[in-house]
């Protein structure tokens, strides 16, 4: 008896926009997590202060895994520029988390507070700016804005790479003691932005 031929890979049985939006919702249970926590009062005595600060890095980690989807595809082969979407709405979901929780459940809208922090903690006024950035980007990520856009969107998202610099340094000043660990993100992005100054293969240079 023959053994049946094997033919061409089977196709994955989610659609691409279905596995955005599954990666999506799953790469929330961090921040579900943190505020179920913080209702149940166990994440400490200062839940605000672990919730905002936790939003802020699982921001700053998806903004440099979104901004590694290119270089792994070109240096290493690995294609998963499907993700790569969701990956930066999720930076900006959780930018956005950071942002309120400040505003909003730490200073309680208040805006002499707001104004005497901002004029006293420069470190804030790049959160400010990534923040900005990111939901520039985070609104042209539609494909009506890339076409009513046309090249002019490829260079506005350019500005992601701006946005990493400002989120390194904001990191970076944000603490009065030392810590190690901006340190290492900023690393990671210098590394990322390197590999963008890499010629491509057969590229002349003049």
């Amino acid at each position: 008896m023959a053994l049946p031929s094997s033919g061409p890979r089977r196709r994955s049985r989610f659609s691409p926009l279905t596995r955005q939006v599954f990666l999506y919702l799953f790469c929330l249970i961090p921040a579900v997590s943190d505020i179920a926590q913080g209702m149940a009062n166990t994440l400490g005595p200062n839940p605000v202060s672990v919730c905002l600060h936790d939003f802020g890095r699982w921001a700053f980690r998806f903004l440099l895994i979104s901004l590694a989807v290119s270089p792994l595809k070109r240096f290493v082969g690995l294609d998963v520029m499907v993700y790569r979407r969701p990956l930066g709405l999720l930076a900006f979901s959780y930018a956005a988390l950071h942002v309120v929780f400040y505003v909003g459940v730490a200073r309680h809208f208040d805006v002499h507070v707001l104004w005497k922090d901002f004029t006293s903690r420069p470190f804030l006024t790049f959160g400010l700016l990534t923040f900005l950035i990111l939901l520039a980007l985070a609104l042209t990520s539609t494909r009506r804005a890339i076409i009513a856009l046309g090249r002019r969107w490829a260079k506005l998202h350019k500005l992601v790479y701006v946005a990493m610099i400002l989120a390194s340094v904001h990191y970076a000043i944000a603490f009065k003691t030392w810590h190690t660990e901006p340190f290492i993100y900023a690393a990671i992005a210098a590394v990322l932005l390197s590999l963008r100054l890499v010629p491509k293969a057969g590229k002349r240079t003049v």
